[in-house]
């Protein structure tokens, strides 16, 4: 009840306060004559001071109140304390107990595994005895199987290397006699044919014809073609790209025109294909 009348009390302040800014606001059900600060600071002047009065009538000693709380937190402490003193009481002995439980299967187990272990140990012991034997016997096995087998990998080796040595002195000779066989013109057609396909792509047909163009004769022109290594197919599908990249052809007349710049059929549509034409 204390509380409604403090409310009140807050209430009746605030209308005073604004009764007398635009008393209008809080005298609006009362006559016009009436709505004016004078009256605003009677009616809530004096509900104010009413519902102060009652407030204070209405509130209850502090001493007593203050007095019963206390008495009731000092008994609830006591209940709580006695409750918690009997949970940990009760938490102690369990605890107590299951470290004992704990304990006796510790040592139960501490004894077993020590059983194992020994047991473990012996066998390990025969074992390791027995794998040393057998790896003793295989070592030497195999020490002399290796021996065997490094006599005969160095006498294969030897002959190898003699074998070798021979077919790159061989080699070395022929290639020499071949270099000095080789023409001034003969070198010059390869070098230009080289140097030709580093700038664009041919037939084998066509880069002959274009040596014999640059004043080759024919056998040195086909020599030079010959001699270079080149993929046939890698030029079709060069040239084919070169084409399509100048202007647009169809299918067949990129095949027609590739079997004209002196590719074959199958050279020629292997490289149309390539394209994705």
């Amino acid at each position: 009840m204390d509380s409604l009348f403090l409310i009140l009390v807050l209430i009746s302040i605030l209308a005073f306060v604004i009764g007398l800014i635009k008393p209008s606001i809080v005298l609006r059900w009362f006559p016009a004559a009436k709505r004016n600060r004078k009256y605003a600071a009677m009616v809530f002047g004096i509900s104010t001071v009413v519902f102060f009065i009652l407030f204070g009538v209405t509130t209850p000693p502090a001493t007593e109140s203050a007095v019963d709380s206390e008495q009731v937190e000092q008994e609830e402490e006591t209940e709580k304390a006695k409750a918690e003193e009997e949970e940990k009481a009760k938490a102690e002995e369990e605890e107590k107990a299951k470290a004992e439980e704990e304990e006796k299967a510790k040592a139960e187990e501490e004894e077993k595994a020590k059983a194992e272990e020994e047991e473990k140990a012996k066998a390990e012991e025969e074992e390791k005895a027995k794998a040393e034997e057998e790896e003793k016997a295989k070592a030497e096995e195999e020490e002399k199987a290796k021996a065997e087998e490094e006599a005969k990998a160095k006498a294969e080796e030897e002959a190898k290397a003699k074998a070798e040595e021979e077919a790159k002195a061989k080699a070395e000779e022929e290639a020499k006699a071949k270099a000095e066989a080789e023409t001034m013109s003969q070198q010059q057609a390869v070098k230009m044919a080289e140097d030709y396909l580093d700038y664009t792509a041919f037939s084998k047909s066509g880069l002959i014809e274009q040596l014999e163009y640059e004043g080759f004769d024919n056998s040195d022109a086909t020599y030079a073609v010959d001699k270079i290594e080149v993929d046939w197919k890698e030029q079709a599908v060069k040239m084919a790209q070169d084409y399509l990249d100048y202007t647009a052809f169809s299918r067949s007349g990129l095949i027609e025109q590739l079997t004209y710049e002196g590719f074959s059929n199958d050279v020629a549509t292997y490289a149309v294909d390539q394209v994705g034409l």
